[in-house]
């Protein structure tokens, strides 16, 4: 082959290269040609299929749902009553809470039925005749290592029922009870959104929110009641 022959296929395949875009040709990128189409495609999938995961089915299978024993209807109870909350969930007389109403506090109503609810007439036959305890599924129930005051809450600082469990003194009937497969804790102490996003206070009940209330309502954190169990006045 003669020099000038060389020089000529040396020339072509030049100009063959030069024609040819290289994959990171910002041209070709643009274009969408090439292997860089399909990655942003396949990205832009994964990444939707896992804020899907991450936010609607990851939740679904992490908490079971459960029913309550008894469908109980808080407005009525508390268009009968005279203290409102405080009727059924009252402070005794040495200071301590009594929580949820055990089954000699509710006889005192219900030792018969007393009108023509299937819920009353159900807890009467379940409960009431067979001397049985019923088995509450506690929403704001918090974790053992856990302890809060409603004393030093609501009646040293004022606060009121609905500020932590909301509206449920007006509802007719209880939601549907929603516990972690793992921990057990219901999810309203984590909250509905998975982020822990909130829109009112009774949303959630995590110990970032009680820090947030006591930073707001200017809760003196040097007081003596505060420093002389650190950490031990909440956390067991």
């Amino acid at each position: 082959m003669s020099t000038e022959d060389q020089a000529n296929e040396i020339s072509s395949e030049a100009r063959d290269r030069k024609s040819t875009p290289s994959l990171t040709d910002p041209a070709r990128l643009q274009s969408g040609d090439g292997a860089a189409g399909p990655i942003t495609l396949f990205f832009i999938l994964g990444l939707a299929a896992s804020l899907v995961l991450g936010w609607v089915v990851f939740p679904q299978l992490l908490y079971s749902s459960k029913e309550q024993p008894i469908q109980f209807n808080h407005a009525l109870h508390n268009e009968l009553v005279d203290d409102g909350c405080e009727s059924c969930h009252f402070f005794r007389e040495d200071g301590t809470y009594s929580g949820v109403p055990k089954l000699a506090q509710c006889i005192d109503c219900h030792e018969e039925v007393q009108g023509e609810s299937p819920e009353e007439e159900k807890f009467v036959a379940q409960f009431v005749e067979k001397g049985r305890e019923v088995p509450w599924l506690v929403y704001s129930r918090q974790p053992d290592c856990v302890f809060f005051s409603h004393v030093a809450h609501v009646k040293m600082g004022k606060m009121d029922c609905v500020t932590c469990h909301g509206h449920i003194g007006e509802s007719e009937s209880l939601k549907t009870y929603q516990a972690n497969r793992i921990t057990g804790i219901s999810r309203d102490i984590w909250g509905k959104n998975i982020a822990g996003l909130k829109k009112n206070s009774w949303d959630r009940m995590k110990m970032d929110d009680c820090s947030e209330c006591h930073q707001r309502e200017n809760v003196n954190q040097n007081s003596v009641q505060t420093l002389k169990g650190g950490c031990f006045v909440c956390h067991k």
